[in-house]
């Protein structure tokens, strides 16, 4: 990554059930507008993060990227809401 940019690899949320026990699949929980991933690599420019860490960040601010046929995204610095480290 470059600059102020990560590559983060999204951690997928099983699916969740409504109070009525409905199925709720990642696509249909649009009211959830963060999303939890793990940092893949950072760019020369992040100082609050690391490679390695656990993050929530504002989903609606990816771009998917291939590396080695493995789907990653691409953000910057400020849409990284929370920062979990890892132990």
């Amino acid at each position: 990554a470059i600059g102020n940019n990560l590559i983060i690899k999204k951690i997928e949320e099983s699916n969740q059930s409504t109070k009525g026990g409905l199925l709720l699949t990642e696509k249909q929980r649009e009211d959830v507008r963060f999303q939890q991933a793990e940092v893949f690599k950072v760019g020369d420019g992040v100082k609050a993060v690391k490679d390695g860490d656990i993050i929530y960040f504002d989903k609606s601010s990816s771009h998917r990227i291939e590396i080695n046929k493995e789907p990653y995204h691409v953000i910057r610095q400020e849409n990284v809401v929370v920062v979990l480290w890892k132990s």
